[in-house]
């Protein structure tokens, strides 16, 4: 059965592939499924078989050589398989579209291969060998849920895994090119079902055109029931006839009919975005704009990684909810997100170590969260699993006395430096300002800073952590500031070193450059930054808990282990009330309660009224102790929106994140707003 578009399952890994391969008559080995008995593809002729129905069926070469839209082309694919259909896609538009042109590929695929797999099947063609290697290199952990990967500077892949008509349902994104693949539908008739056509119509644009190898009857029948207009055409080889088509008039969306609200504001242009703060979330935003050929006027008032990413190392972690929620899909993604994200901005690794996180279980309540979470939850090992004590002494390289979760896709990264690295990427202008008001005008909006300056852009971003809601435009967004201070000890020669980020009551990260940096203190509603030596005895308190052996064996070593002889730092994070970040279009608070006050009377009784927005203003906000593993994925989510382009959360996920879903909470349950979570002010 199909899920409900906002039912999602508990987070669960995927079965791979089950191939064999089979010699041909030529003698070259081909892929075979042995879950559906069908090829993936001939090594004798499967390109060009490609090239014949998917890209020349669907006028790609001309196409592409005359795309002058700023956003991207978008071709979906239903069945990824070996991804050699994508590949010959990407050639043909580095072969035909102009130096401007974007390129953004959206796949489905129920049944991922193994990555030694992917490569072996790949490696038939050596002129794709270079393209081939970016794919293999980013393949994704085989999780539900969608897989961004950047293939060039130009070219986008989205990897939707799980079921195809599921993974429609779930998208947030429009189509301008379908290949119709997959399994021949005698031999997958779970895939070609009246579903699939539906919510391939629903995701088209105008004049979005199809083309599949097969002329099947339930393929015919489903095409034109779902609105697209299809007719044979010669088709590849021995076989004499394919399907091409095209449709007109895509069908409406009704996914929104119970969720009018999060209705996302339409596009607009975007050729200058202003970015306030200049921290993970903003800078990642502003070079994700950048990198889509947007010219991005980063602000800060005092420079990149300044608040609560200007610490020198932090960790890369999730903490998981033991049964099924939103929260917990969003900071998977997130985490699988950074970690690509990592690798394809830094494969050196200067900024970042893949070491793996080990949270443990120290306390009964957290040893029964952590087996609920188990057994709940059906993930690859290769992005979490249970550990004995005896495992995590091995991995931590010392001696503890608690199991837990390993994260082998966590780490730690260099925030500050981070930063700075982002705020440097072509097409992104640092402006070390601070913004004290903002207002709409004629080219987008006006920003006032505190030097008397007036700065225009098309559209603004708001990513200042707890000052994000100091704007008339924003007040109406809760936010809870959090003072957060972390403990940093030298270490003398022949100390111990850790293995992994450990993670209980807080956290301690290996030593970086002979430093070792633990912590860190949790003081919502406060905003001192100054250093406090009582929070250096409760960092130095819980790690002694956590790990008593490493510290007995620094103390050996000659640490200095006194809350005095530490260095720190403290910073002001900042969080939301259900504590998952804002990311998403500044709703206009007031229209939101007058359009929908109904719902406080009868939540049943929704309007079809599209939420209003405060045009082409954005925020990405409250991304608490976790922003390494949210903000990177959130950045993506606006720059994608903000440049008319499929998104890189299911649609369900992308509402959780909405700015506005305290407004109809609150009306929803009769609440009214306090004066405390509009904040105060309205500068920067």
């Amino acid at each position: 059965m199909t899920a409900a578009p906002d039912a999602l399952p508990p987070l669960s890994g995927l079965e791979s592939a089950n191939l064999a391969w089979r010699r041909e008559e030529g003698g070259e080995e081909a892929p075979h499924s042995m879950a559906f008995d069908d090829v993936y593809f001939s090594r004798h002729d499967g390109r060009a078989e490609t090239e014949h129905v998917f890209i020349a069926a669907n006028r790609l070469p001309e196409r592409f050589a005359g795309w002058q839209e700023t956003r991207p082309f978008v071709i979906g694919e239903t069945g990824f398989g070996t991804g050699l259909n994508m590949l010959c896609a990407w050639a043909c538009f580095a072969a035909h579209a102009p130096p401007a042109a974007r390129l953004h590929l959206v796949s489905t695929e129920k049944f991922p291969l193994r990555r030694d797999d992917l490569a072996r099947a790949l490696s038939a063609w050596p002129d794709l060998a270079e393209r081939a290697a970016r794919l293999v290199t980013q393949w994704p952990q085989a999780v539900a849920g969608v897989h961004r990967l950047w293939l060039d500077d130009r070219v986008t892949l989205d990897l939707h895994l799980g079921d195809t008509v599921e993974r429609l349902a779930l998208l947030d994104g429009r189509v301008d090119a379908w290949f119709l693949d997959g399994f021949a539908p005698a031999k997958n008739p779970e895939m070609w079902r009246p579903e699939l056509f539906e919510a391939m119509a629903a995701r088209s644009r105008p004049g979005a055109t199809l083309a599949t190898f097969t002329c099947a009857g339930v393929v015919k029948r489903g095409l034109a029931a779902a609105g697209f207009a299809w007719r044979k055409v010669p088709g590849f080889g021995r076989k004499r006839e394919m399907l091409a088509g095209e449709i007109a008039e895509p069908t409406t969306d009704r996914r929104r009919e119970r969720t009018p609200w999060f209705s996302p504001p339409a596009p607009r242009r975007a050729r200058h975005v202003a970015v306030i703060g200049a921290g993970i979330a903003g800078a990642s935003t502003a070079a994700a704009l950048a990198r889509r050929g947007v010219t991005v006027t980063l602000i800060d008032r005092e420079g990149p990684g300044s608040g609560g990413s200007g610490n020198a190392q932090g960790a890369l972690y999730v903490k998981l909810a033991a049964d099924t929620n939103f929260q917990s899909r969003v900071y998977l993604a997130g985490l699988l997100h950074s970690r690509r994200w990592l690798e394809v901005l830094d494969p050196a690794r200067e900024l970042w170590s893949p070491c793996g996180v080990l949270q443990l279980a120290t306390h009964e309540k957290e040893q029964a969260r952590q087996a609920r979470f188990l057994a709940h939850h059906t993930l690859p090992e290769g992005v979490v699993r249970g550990v004995t004590a005896g495992e995590a002494s091995r991995l931590a390289g010392t001696p503890i006395a608690h199991g837990g979760l390993e994260y082998p896709q966590a780490g730690w990264v260099r925030p500050a430096a981070l930063c700075d690295r982002l705020a440097a990427m072509p097409g992104v202008e640092l402006r070390r300002a601070e913004v004290v008001g903002m207002t709409p005008d004629e080219q987008g909006w006006s920003l006032a800073l505190a030097d008397g300056e007036c700065l225009s852009a098309d559209q603004v971003v708001v990513a200042n952590a707890a000052l994000a809601n100091r704007f008339v435009p924003t007040t109406r967004l809760p936010l809870q500031p959090v003072r957060g201070q972390v403990s940093r000890l030298a270490l003398p020669r022949g100390a111990p070193a850790l293995g992994r980020v450990i993670c209980a009551g807080g956290y301690v990260s290996p030593a970086m450059d002979g430093v070792l940096t633990f912590g860190a203190s949790f003081a919502p509603r406060e905003t001192d930054t100054g250093i406090r030596e009582a929070d250096h005895a409760a960092n130095l308190a819980e790690l002694a808990t956590t790990l008593p052996a490493f510290v007995a064996a620094l103390r050996e070593a000659g640490a200095e282990l006194e809350p005095g002889h530490l260095e720190g730092r403290a910073a002001v994070r900042a969080a939301s009330p259900d504590k998952s970040p804002y990311a998403g279009p500044v709703p206009d608070a007031e229209a939101w309660q007058a359009d929908y006050a109904g719902l406080a009377r009868d939540a049943t009784r929704v309007p079809d009224t599209p939420g209003r927005h405060h045009g082409g203003l954005w925020i990405s906000a409250a991304h608490g102790s976790r922003g390494l593993a949210s903000a990177p994925l959130c950045a993506e989510l606006l720059a994608s929106r903000i440049c008319d382009e499929p998104l890189p959360l299911e649609q369900p996920l992308v509402d959780h994140l909405h700015p506005g879903r305290r407004i109809i909470r609150d009306l929803i349950q009769g609440k009214h707003e306090s004066a405390s979570a509009r904040g105060a002010g309205n500068s920067s």
